[in-house]
């Protein structure tokens, strides 16, 4: 009998949310960087799943990309960091902020080597995360920032969004909470619309896990916690997307839809000079994008990271995200089962323990959300007797 939407479980949701964002993360990862038509030439057509180095063997000595191994079925730096505040959560084991990231995360990332499957070695993960998240050690570990402060000035991108799904699923069916949470973990990361960003992305993964919830209502949910330019752009995008059920047809009017709120610029590899700075007029756009996919894929996981992986550009977070978003709709029978067991194999990495250990950390912090609800109900009762 094929499960409803209504009666997925937290736990089928989460497990699907954190899978469908690896698998998606592991098939952007190899095209990343480039347009449609440089991928299609590259890989004599579209994209279809799974795929080695743009570089073959080369990719060792290959630039822009050296040395990292995308392809193959490696996971990349969105599911390190994914990860990464799965074990913030499991050791905080309550609600995070800007403070859990500076205490927490940052040892996490500085102390403790494992498997980076696209340097084929045990390492710290700082030394594979980007700039913008080592900006994070910088500021927080030697600068010794106040951590609700320390993402001013960090380069304004989707470092901080590609991640934050686990607040998203920490707060299921409660996306106020879950965009108001990562808003103030974000903080610690980025500023302007990167922080905005990373808010509505977690707002939205909560929103898919409502009961009969749908790629249209996700949409409205993060329109409406949505603000300034990442509102206008998740608006133009769907507008656009809603003409679409095929992401081959899709994929030129998207990238015009988002465009004028995107500051890389045509060329990604060659950002123009307003690039990644503090707006209020402007928009990652890689969320946009990826709740564009959404509805265009119709939640169907093949078809929306997809055209995700198809789009080109920053493809491995966007395709992070809309697999997120679709995992947690449909649950982890989303997933192609084989993709799943490719990139977990090649990465070296179990998909099913941190999906396990979040699930387990969401019920605790839901209980204790009951107790701390309950005392103010309390003390708000004595305070209005009459």
């Amino acid at each position: 009998m094929t499960t409803t939407l209504a009666t997925l479980t937290l736990d089928d949701r989460i497990t699907g949310c954190l899978i469908g964002a690896a698998v998606g993360d592991a098939l952007g990862g190899p095209v990343e960087g480039y347009s449609p038509e440089q991928i299609v030439e590259r890989h004599g057509g579209r994209v279809h799943g799974i795929v080695g180095p743009w570089h073959g063997d080369a990719w060792r000595t290959a630039r822009p990309l050296a040395p990292y191994h995308k392809g193959d079925g490696h996971i990349t730096d969105d599911t390190l960091m994914t990860q990464a505040l799965i074990r913030v959560y499991a050791t905080v084991r309550d609600h995070l902020d800007a403070f859990s990231v500076a205490d927490h995360l940052v040892p996490d990332l500085i102390a403790h080597p494992r498997w980076i499957p696209e340097l084929e070695a045990e390492a710290l993960p700082l030394q594979r995360v980007f700039l913008a998240e080592k900006w994070i050690v910088t500021r927080l570990h030697y600068g010794h920032n106040d951590p609700r402060e320390a993402g001013v000035g960090n380069i304004v991108n989707c470092g901080a969004a590609m991640y934050m799904a686990p607040v998203g699923l920490v707060n299921a069916a409660h996306p106020t909470a879950a965009y108001a949470e990562a808003v103030d973990i974000a903080s610690a990361h980025q500023s302007s619309y990167g922080r905005e960003a990373a808010g509505v992305f977690a707002a939205a993964v909560s929103a898919a896990c409502l009961p009969g919830a749908t790629p249209a209502s996700v949409v409205e949910t993060a329109l409406a916690v949505a603000k300034d330019g990442t509102q206008a752009a998740i608006e133009a995008v769907a507008e656009v997307a809603a003409e679409h059920s095929d992401f081959e047809s899709a994929l030129v009017p998207l990238r015009a839809a988002v465009a004028p709120f995107d500051t890389v610029g045509p060329d990604y590899r060659s950002p123009s000079l307003a690039a990644r700075r503090p707006s209020r007029l402007h928009s990652i756009e890689e969320l946009p994008i990826a709740l564009g996919m959404v509805l265009v894929g119709g939640g169907d996981y093949r078809r929306t990271v997809l055209g995700a992986v198809n789009y080109g550009r920053d493809c491995d977070s966007i395709a992070t995200m809309a697999g997120a978003v679709v995992g947690a709709l449909h649950g982890a029978s989303a997933v192609p089962v084989d993709w799943a067991k490719t990139v977990a194999e090649a990465s070296r990495i179990d998909l099913h323990a941190p999906a396990a250990e979040l699930a387990a950390v969401t019920r605790e912090i839901f209980a204790l959300d009951g107790e701390r609800r309950r005392a103010h109900e309390a003390a708000f009762a004595r305070l209005t007797r009459s």
